[in-house]
């Protein structure tokens, strides 16, 4: 894209993005950020906590994209855990920022709904304040703990209101959250841009099957995302069971790819449910052994339940079902219909037997399967694309910046006083 793209992004702009609850690039939706504005013209800049196993370094430059991280050790232990770990990410981000300098913008990713306090640090100095909505904190909470109107929602509620407050813009990741933006957070409606998550096509391509994946049965099943409380694996365990049980069907074999909080507490589900022999727990795979399973998988399974959060989020792996032409079965929610459309089946929500037999019907109906795989990738190619999302991100940045001149990287910023422009 040309340097001028942004319309905001003209030579000499500065952003910081600021993330908490992953690395980055591992993180795909904001390394797709970061490239965007890169290839806009913008230089780049992005505090962050280390991974574990990749993004390990304290500094890095990748692709043009300069990456400070910190070390974080994840919350355990109730609220206090979450104090310590929010209260170390907040310490170290400030300490970063004031070694990035002046940017023009200041791009925070939630959860959680902390980021605006270093953000207003910088809009002091004359940044401007774009808020990335990727959770809506008080559904999150009440999705994991079942508990409204506590002193902890009270809090979180008030967090999420100072944080739209302190906003220039927000970017939305679909209608959905757009509204609760404008409703909830009394955004004008034009300082809302949805920018939806998308996968990254060059990453998902299909490569050929491999019947040995299947462990001898004719049928692979496959689950790929984030295991934590909220995300349904356990609903997708108990529906393989009634598969087996109920319906009658043990033509299949099913793996499920990736890690979270619930990785330990769904691998004793499967052996108590008895699936050990017909169920694999792979844990996070590289890149190439994620393709060859969705290669092969006849079905993949979406198993969200419906909750305050999850009937109005957007599911990457649903998106990345669809670039790798994969029928889905999904339980029957609002913005998975928007996302995915004709290329799933939907059970009525939270039914664990219906899911199961929706299971065995694409399992008896190729020629179904193989549409729906079709019309997934024609989806992702189309209006779910990241071009489409590229555009949304560069004109939110462009209302951002808006009459401001780029702030002079290395100028000196008095404390408590904006830079003249």
């Amino acid at each position: 894209m040309p340097g001028d793209a942004a319309g905001g992004g003209r030579p000499g702009r500065r952003a910081l993005i600021l993330v908490e609850n992953l690395s980055v690039p591992f993180d795909r939706r904001v390394w797709q950020e970061c490239t965007t504005l890169r290839d806009a013209g913008w230089t780049v800049h992005v505090i962050c906590p280390r991974g574990t196993k990749r993004d390990t370094e304290p500094e890095a430059e990748i692709d043009g994209v300069r990456i400070h991280r910190y070390p974080l050790r994840a919350a355990t232990g109730g609220p206090a855990g979450y104090l310590r770990e929010y209260g170390s990410a907040l310490w170290h981000t400030a300490r970063l920022a004031r070694r990035v300098g002046p940017v023009d913008v200041v791009h925070a990713c939630n959860p959680p709904d902390l980021l605006f306090l270093p953000a207003l640090w910088l809009k002091r100095r004359g940044a401007r304040f774009v808020f990335d909505q990727h959770d809506l904190v008080p559904e999150l909470y009440l999705s994991r703990f079942g508990r409204g109107e506590d002193l902890l929602h009270r809090a979180v509620c008030a967090l999420e209101r100072l944080t739209y407050r302190a906003a220039d813009v927000v970017l939305a990741t679909n209608e959905s959250y757009r509204d609760v933006a404008t409703r909830r957070g009394g955004k004008r409606a034009e300082d809302v841009f949805v920018v939806r998550s998308a996968p990254a096509i060059e990453r998902f391509q299909p490569v050929p099957p491999e019947p040995e994946l299947k462990r001898g049965k004719p049928h692979l099943l496959c689950y790929l995302g984030v295991m934590g409380p909220q995300d349904g694996v356990d609903y997708a365990l108990r529906a393989l069971a009634k598969l087996r049980d109920e319906v009658g069907r043990t033509d299949w074999h099913a793996v499920f790819v990736g890690s979270g909080d619930a990785f330990d507490a769904m691998v004793e589900l499967s052996r108590r449910l008895g699936l050990r022999d017909q169920v694999r727990f792979t844990g996070r795979v590289p890149d190439a052994d994620l393709v060859r399973y969705l290669s092969t998988a006849d079905v993949c399974l979406s198993p969200d339940p419906r909750n305050p959060l999850n009937d109005v989020s957007t599911m990457n792996k649903v998106l990345e079902y669809m670039a790798m032409g994969r029928p889905i079965v999904s339980f029957d929610l609002k913005e998975a219909r928007v996302s995915a459309g004709d290329a799933a089946v939907y059970a009525p929500a939270n039914d664990e037997a219906q899911f199961a037999k929706l299971i065995a019907v694409l399992l008896d109906d190729p020629g179904k399967r193989a549409r729906m795989g079709r019309i997934g990738q024609e989806r992702i190619g189309g209006q779910l694309s990241w071009r489409n999302s590229q555009r949304a991100l560069l004109a939110a940045y462009a209302a951002a910046c808006r009459g401001r001149a780029p702030v002079a990287e290395g100028a000196p910023v008095r404390p408590g006083r904006r830079p003249r422009r």
